[in-house]
């Protein structure tokens, strides 16, 4: 591992060299009958090797850029469907020179594409000025992957062993999938991301400060996952097969399908994943006497899991233009995921002298499967053509899930005798989610460049939870009153926002917003009738200015206020068990945490971001670890606050023609101060994660890639986390005249992604190890197909029910 991070850190610092000078390239691209190319794709390339340097596109009327550019010798590459590519003649660039670059003329192809695909390259992570974008496809070791497993190795962002997401060292994140919340939180949101296959995904847009336009939900940010849409008119589509092994095989199918014709744009995606995986969870705890506060006993505690479960997705939608200023839409969706776990757990109990006095052996079953359906309604209207425009969103989701429980314990005294007689547990764990939300949005372009923007929103969710526990007793079945709860919940959120921007001067840019969200939230536990109303109002407001120095630098700053609202699984009070010792369980009392953020950035030649952060949180939500007697229980609470200063450098550079470096460097500060197990704790960790993807183009077809990522120990709560990391590979070759691609990849290759940590605070005293099926290897076939010519792609909205779909199972 310390290898990698050498290597890494030696590749950040050759990848970024500095230049001098600043000049700037223009042109014109323009095809048959003189008529401009709007959207053909122009490539900077260095004259010496042809290394692709930058990207452009043309504008409407066949005009294209490039600034930041360093003195030297070049030449462009001008692409468009339909017309062969074309090249310009090599030309000089000096200090501080204006350069326009002769019209490029792009000749025809056939104008039938059937059975012609083309395919583009797109970098792996690109630096906009309000999110970064990954580009999922664009690693070969994305191939085979879940979406948890893609986002793991996203820049900034942290998967920990549970599948909670974190970004830039914060708890909080907001998950979108294509603009709307997964309403999923915590193990039902990983299972979720575990059945998303990377074969589906287009991109990762990853907002650490998003504008008022967005919910003020995820108090570290928003990650949304943008899911693949093909933009050709006439007929189109994609299929995947894809195998994956490592202790256990896993399988995915995917098949994209789009026609457009005329007023109509008809789209699906299907897909299958079929997964078994196992992991081990070692727990060795203290169990600290309350009247002496010493050692009374020892227990070590192993979880061997195997789980096996299939996903089987489907999207369907529909756009019907109905002239060209105005385009309704409706999207529906449809998910099942039936899974079994199996869990057989050993709990060693020894003496403060760690000699073994008994043993409990237990075996947990849990045979469940989650449905889930989704309908969006939407609408847009060009009102001029300056930008004008009205979009809005109805929105219905529904989720539906059962878990039939079955747990087994049986206790033996150290020579395996016998002497008390096992108890079984049986649970009936229905869960039911809907959630209603509509939102209004309107753009109003001003003059000199400025925009004014508003809009309204109105969400209401209502979760139905009943957990009915029965026991074994003498082979009679015994109602558990015990542990048994209905809990009910109902939450309305109402929103409203305006967000203006405009620049300050040819250097500088500003845009202020502000967003109204209002709470009114009721809880009721059925079974002992308890309840809870609130009802709250908030403000959040948001600032971003940006400064563009010259040519090479640019300066920005932004401010932010965002919520972390409980999410509703974490409102449940229910009991979830992993043995007879060890559970988790929800908190109806959780109180929303508010986090104001500050950034500072520089950006140098679009391709090294360097950002400073702030962040001061309070009421901070973590699960944390609490015991009570033997038993030890996770339990999700308002812990402490939490202040946190952070430095990323993000870079993105060609080294050769052949070899493309992408590296993430972040380091943060965390300091948690609170009130945990009736304790006072004051908690601080400098940690840092490094990522890395170095690329290599061997020829016009076969591609090799190199990855990994090392995060040293770490703060997550109250738990001190230990080093961990990993290095992945493969190769991918594009077979039948590029229109089909093998890839191969192997992740984990040196099996060092096992997490580890450490607790000791109040009377909790505990270490873990927890080993997963991280090291496999992936093989996948894609193929494209496409009869039609490319247009510019349908401009859907992000739909309304955003916050509340990232919340369904926090």
């Amino acid at each position: 591992m310390k290898r990698f991070f050498c290597l890494t850190l030696t590749v950040f610092l050759a990848s970024s060299g500095f230049g001098q000078g600043a000049p700037r390239i223009s042109g014109l691209v323009i095809g048959k009958d003189e008529k401009t190319i709007a959207g053909a794709t122009i490539s900077l390339l260095r004259a010496k090797d042809s290394a692709t340097l930058k990207l452009s596109a043309a504008n409407k009327d066949g005009a294209y850029f490039f600034e930041n550019v360093n003195t030297g010798n070049f030449l462009l590459a001008a692409t468009a469907v339909g017309y062969k590519k074309s090249y310009s003649k090599i030309f000089t660039l000096d200090v501080q020179q204006n350069l326009s670059i002769p019209t490029i003329r792009l000749t025809p192809t056939n104008k039938d594409l059937a059975g012609v695909t083309v395919t583009a390259t797109r970098p792996l992570v690109e630096q906009k000025i309000d999110r970064t974008i990954v580009n999922v496809e664009a690693s070969i070791t994305n191939i085979g992957t879940s979406a948890l497993e893609v986002l793991e190795k996203a820049p900034g962002v942290s998967v920990d062993r549970d599948g909670n997401i974190s970004l830039k060292g914060k708890e909080g994140v907001m998950i979108m999938i294509d603009g709307r919340p997964t309403q999923l939180g915590g193990a039902d949101l990983a299972n979720l991301l575990r059945n998303l296959n990377s074969n589906q995904m287009d991109q990762v847009e990853i907002m650490t400060n998003p504008p008022a336009r967005y919910d003020a939900a995820g108090g570290a940010g928003i990650i949304n996952i943008k899911t693949k849409k093909n933009i050709s008119a006439g007929y189109n589509g994609s299929a995947t097969l894809g195998v994956t092994q490592g202790r256990y095989p896993k399988t995915n199918e995917a098949l994209n399908l789009n026609y457009r014709n005329g007023k109509i744009n008809v789209f699906t995606n299907l897909s299958h994943n079929y997964r078994k995986s196992f992991g081990t969870l070692k727990i060795n705890r203290n169990i600290i006497s309350d009247n002496t506060s010493t050692i009374d006993k020892v227990f070590n505690q192993q979880a061997d899991r195997i789980s096996e479960g299939n996903s089987y997705n489907a999207k369907v939608g529909v756009d019907y233009f109905v002239s060209k200023k105005t385009t309704l839409g409706i999207v529906a969706g449809a998910t099942s995921s039936p899974n079994f776990s199996t869990n057989k757990n050993v709990t060693n109990i020894s003496n403060a002298l760690k000699n073994l006095e008994s043993i409990t052996m237990a075996t947990v079953n849990n045979d469940g499967v989650m449905n889930s359906f989704s309908t969006n309604l939407n609408f847009r209207t060009q009102l001029n053509n300056k930008g004008r425009e009205i979009t809005s969103d109805i929105d219905f989701l529904g989720y539906t899930s059962a878990v039939d429980q079955y747990m087994v314990n049986s206790y033996t005294d150290a020579a395996g005798r016998v002497f008390r007689k096992a108890d079984t547990l049986n649970g009936d764990l229905p869960q039911d989610i809907q959630v209603y939300s509509g939102r209004v949005d309107y753009v109003h372009p001003l003059k000199k460049n400025a925009k004014f923007e508003a809009g309204v929103k109105s969400g209401i969710v209502r979760t139905d939870n009943n957990a009915n526990y029965d026991s074994v007793q003498y082979g009679r079945i015994v109602h558990d009153f015990n542990r048994s709860n209905h809990f009910i919940y109902q939450e309305n959120i109402n929103a409203a926002y305006v967000n203006y921007s405009t620049p300050l001067s040819k250097k500088i840019s500003a845009q202020l917003g502000l967003r109204l969200e209002n709470t009114i939230a009721k809880g009721k536990q059925l079974t002992t009738g308890e309840d809870f109303n609130r009802n709250y109002i908030q403000l959040f407001p948001t600032a971003y200015f940006q400064y563009k120095a010259n040519e090479k630098n640019s300066f920005g700053a932004n401010f932010g206020r965002r919520v972390r609202r409980p999410n509703y699984q974490s409102l449940n009070p229910f009991i979830r068990f992993i043995d007879r010792y060890t559970y988790s369980q929800g908190n109806p009392n959780l109180k929303p945490s508010l986090s104001n953020n500050i950034e500072l950035t520089h950006t140098w030649k679009n391709q090294i971001t360097t950002t400073l952060n702030y962040t001061s949180t309070k009421d901070i939500i973590e699960g944390v670890i609490e015991q009570k007697g033997q038993e030890a229980y996770t339990k999700p609470s308002n812990i402490a606050s939490l202040e946190q200063i952070g430095l990323a450098v993000n870079a993105n550079n060609p080294i050769t023609k052949w070899w493309t470096s992408t590296m993430n460097v972040n380091v943060f500060n965390n300091r948690y101060k609170g009130i945990v197990s009736n304790a006072s704790v004051n908690f601080a960790a400098t940690s840092f994660v490094v990522t890395g993807t170095q690329q290599f183009k061997i020829n016009k077809t076969l591609t090799a890639e190199i990855n990994g990522r090392f995060r040293n120990g770490w703060l997550e709560g109250v738990m001190r986390a230990k080093p961990v990391g990993f290095v992945g590979a493969g190769v991918g070759q594009q077979v039948l005249k590029n229109q089909g691609t093998l890839r191969l990849s192997i992740r984990d290759i040196f099996y060092t992604q096992r997490f580890r940590g450490v607790g000791k605070y109040g009377n909790v005293d505990f270490d873990f190890q927890e080993i997963a099926e991280t090291r496999v290897i992936s093989l996948s076939f894609s193929y494209r197909f496409s009869k039609g010519k490319k247009i510019a792609p349908v401009k859907r909205t992000v739909g309304s029910a955003n916050e509340e779909q990232e919340r369904i199972g926090q």
